[in-house]
């Protein structure tokens, strides 16, 4: 992948954190990105929908990896879970609660008007789901109940980010976090 194109993806992703789809046009990915407005239609000849759908899916892959990281260096799937809410919510008082998930962002635009847009964002949130399954069935859960477990923390997660983004407080992060913990527990004494 060339610099270029991957400036733009990230210029994209960042946009849409913030913005979301709608408010985020093509002039100010490109002036993010600083790159030649040409290059946007060179890379991305399916023009914004193609554009996004591949923003989607990048930076779920490294939303994906970032939570696998905190939630991986914890002793278990418990502290694991704790520590992403908690880290959540450090990124969004540290951001002035702008940042957030932008897969999640656009999905709630899109998700009725752009199959494309909605496609690429099942995809990521279902890598999401597969990998947080696969680490409680690893630490003891059933599969129906980590699968079940998985959606409702992910679940959990994306409403809170929604809900302290409005009130700019984590107070809905910090409830989201200790009821997704006891779900993770839950589905571990299952």
């Amino acid at each position: 992948m060339t610099a270029t194109r991957e400036r733009i993806l990230d210029a994209t992703a960042d946009l849409f954190r913030v913005r979301g789809y709608t408010g985020t046009g093509m002039k100010q990915v490109v002036a993010r990105a600083e790159a030649p407005f040409g290059s946007v239609y060179h890379y991305f000849p399916g023009g914004k929908e193609q554009l996004a759908a591949e923003a989607i899916e990048r930076a779920g892959r490294f939303y994906h990896d970032l939570v696998l990281a905190v939630f991986d260096a914890e002793a278990d799937v418990v502290a694991g879970t704790r520590a992403v809410f908690a880290g959540a919510g450090e990124v969004l008082r540290s951001s002035g609660y702008e940042d957030a998930c932008p897969i999640a962002t656009v999905a709630l635009e899109v998700a009725s008007t752009s199959e494309p847009l909605r496609q690429a964002s099942d995809r990521v949130f279902e890598s999401w789901l597969a990998s947080l399954s696969s680490r409680l069935v690893d630490a003891g859960a059933d599969a129906g109940a980590a699968r079940a477990a998985s959606i409702s923390v992910v679940a959990l997660l994306e409403g809170a980010f929604l809900l302290s983004r409005a009130a700019r407080t984590t107070e809905a992060m910090d409830a989201a976090g200790a009821a997704a913990v006891a779900l993770v527990e839950a589905a571990l004494d299952g």
